[in-house]
């Protein structure tokens, strides 16, 4: 079954050990990997060391639920510097949330204000793009398919072009 959620379910959620039975941190944020579009991981807070900044991967949670994050020990977190494949990542920093969208001949469609992720996977599917003011009356938010996402860039995405309404043919009338 797939189970989409929207953004801010990714931001500020308990992580639950299993061990402990209790928090152990705050997941705050999502790692996104902007050339996959992949929650990699979460950036937490640990419950006992509020200054201390530690990344969960997501290949550690073994249950995603209404509670939280549940791990199975703290051990699991771990110190952004230690994640030698993920630093590339990491340095990036890459937030999709207002990021700019135009399509690949350089239509500017309009900013990312959400976007829905298959939690099994930890794959963002869908982006909900807020458009112009003046093009809101018309069109509203888009909705954006990750097979629509041509290229990710730290300053924009690129998406196929959209489909123009057709008008319809006035009926002939006969003579």
């Amino acid at each position: 079954m797939v189970m989409l959620q929207l953004s801010n379910f990714l931001y500020n959620r308990p992580v639950m050990s299993l061990r402990t039975g209790g928090q152990v941190a705050t997941a705050i944020a999502p790692v996104l990997n902007p050339k996959s579009l992949k929650v990699e991981g979460f950036y937490c807070e640990d419950s006992a060391n509020h200054k201390q900044l530690l990344v969960l991967l997501s290949q550690d949670i073994r249950e995603v639920s209404h509670r939280g994050f549940i791990i199975d020990d703290y051990d699991v977190l771990a110190e952004p510097e230690d994640l030698v494949r993920l630093q590339e990542v990491l340095e990036l920093g890459f937030e999709l949330l207002k990021k700019p969208v135009e399509t690949v001949s350089k239509q500017k469609v309009g900013r990312v204000n959400d976007y829905a992720t298959e939690i099994s996977t930890m794959y963002v599917q869908k982006l909900y793009v807020s458009q112009p003011l003046w093009k809101s009356f018309t069109g509203g938010s888009l909705s954006v398919d990750r097979t629509q996402i041509v290229e990710v860039t730290t300053k924009r995405i690129i998406i196929n072009e959209l489909l123009q309404p057709t008008p319809t043919p006035a009926a002939a009338v006969a003579a």
